[in-house]
């Protein structure tokens, strides 16, 4: 992914308990350093986890915020550069490399901002382990199988759990072009126009590593579903939702209900309007925007906090 870092960015390695985990940060004497930032903080980025996601997604926003805030954004194992054993994923996998990455690489206490399922993974971490973490800004937070939806039985999860129609359904509905931008398209932005070439480029990338699809599968097909309302409710971590007025996945009404179950830990909602599931890929600078006021309030003593808790949680943006 080094084609697509943003200026001032290098990748560096840490080896976790499935292989190699990549990451990218400052490089050193850049905008960011210990001596001359004003604020000592470390931003950890994670991606979703879907056909062709890298640490590409969040780019455009850390990048925007690399002159104020240490940057760790990381290839989870199985995704873009890092390494793709040729496993069966589960949510305890995704919980054991990101507690690494805060140890190992970022520090404790981190602010963390995570994407769709890893978010609800996060969710997880964050109530096992809540010294980890200083605040999460989590966008689109998902289980996947959220409400008892019943994901596991849906066509599409048992398709991908069936021998050899898996590869076929990954070979030619994920690891190309055309079927990239199909998905873009259909699913994941409100609006086709905004989907770059860039953009199609990094995602076509990473789906055609060697081994991409067992981690795209395993989410394909449910193995890391779960459903976020037995989690929420316990989560004591600071946190802020931002969601996508137009997702087809996490629509708004969603999640409010799940804001709604924790109004001590979960602050503010923000609903971005006319985007899709990812709001950080298809506006950018919307997200920047947020992302910096969060991390200001966050690292700055408020004697009174602002937590939203009169009739919807939801604060627009």
């Amino acid at each position: 992914m080094l084609q697509f870092l943003p200026p001032g960015f290098e990748q560096k390695v840490t080896e976790t308990s499935l292989g190699i985990m990549a990451y990218y940060t400052q490089a050193p004497g850049g905008m960011w350093d210990t001596q001359n930032s004003p604020k000592q903080c470390t931003l950890v980025c994670l991606h979703s986890l879907g056909g062709g996601s890298s640490a590409y997604e969040w780019s455009k926003v850390y990048g925007a915020l690399a002159a104020d805030y240490r940057i760790i954004a990381p290839d989870l194992v199985g995704w873009g550069q890092s390494a793709h054993p040729q496993r069966d994923y589960c949510p305890a996998d995704y919980c054991n490399m990101i507690a690494h990455l805060v140890e190992q690489v970022a520090g404790a206490p981190a602010i963390v901002a995570a994407t769709s399922l890893t978010a609800g993974v996060v969710v997880q971490l964050a109530i096992q382990r809540p010294e980890l973490f200083k605040a999460l800004f989590l966008v689109s937070p998902s289980g996947n199988d959220d409400f008892g939806v019943g994901y596991g039985f849906s066509l599409p999860a048992l398709l991908a759990g069936t021998p050899i129609i898996d590869r076929l359904i990954y070979q030619f509905g994920a690891a190309n072009e055309a079927a990239v931008t199909q998905f873009l398209t259909n699913f994941l932005f409100a609006h086709p126009e905004r989907i770059t070439d860039e953009i199609v480029q990094a995602y076509t990338f990473c789906t055609q590593q060697p081994n991409a699809e067992y981690a795209a599968l395993a989410s394909l097909k449910g193995d890391i579903c779960f459903d976020l309302t037995r989690y929420i409710g316990q989560l004591t971590v600071p946190t802020t939702i931002v969601g996508g007025e137009k997702a087809r996945f996490n629509h708004p009404g969603k999640t409010k209900r799940l804001a709604a179950m924790n109004r001590q830990a979960i602050q503010t909602v923000h609903v971005v309007p006319d985007v899709g599931v990812l709001p950080h890929v298809e506006a950018p600078a919307v997200v920047v925007g947020l992302l910096r006021a969060f991390l200001q309030s966050t690292l700055t003593p408020q004697p009174t906090p602002d937590v939203v808790l009169s009739g919807s949680p939801v604060e627009g943006t």
